[in-house]
């Protein structure tokens, strides 16, 4: 059963320009290093979520996969250090796991 995390970040819409910046930053990570997930980032344009929200999300083989990338980034200091300076803009942050559905 493969699954897909999804972290959903809204941010502070004042600062959308500097949250952003930052998170191109979150992606580049992912181009250049190989031990990085790659994740698809997405904002709402008409959804249940606000405009001022970011999802990021990611395919994983199992739970178990999706719950070690979580394990990564607290430990990876590349992440940690542009989460350090993007943590400021965050209004509320929450993370989805969603079974993914092959028939």
């Amino acid at each position: 059963m493969s699954v897909t995390m999804r972290i959903i970040q809204q941010y502070d819409i004042r600062h959308e320009k500097e949250f952003l910046a930052l998170e191109k930053q979150f992606a580049e990570l992912e181009r250049k290093h190989a031990d990085f997930p790659k994740g698809r980032r997405k904002k709402p344009l008409a959804a249940d979520e606000p405009c001022n929200t970011l999802i990021w999300e990611c395919e994983f083989p199992d739970l178990n996969a999706a719950h070690k990338t979580l394990d990564f980034f607290q430990g990876d200091a590349r992440h940690e250090e542009l989460y350090a300076k993007q943590l400021p803009y965050f209004v509320e942050t929450r993370i989805e796991f969603l079974e993914n559905l092959d028939f």
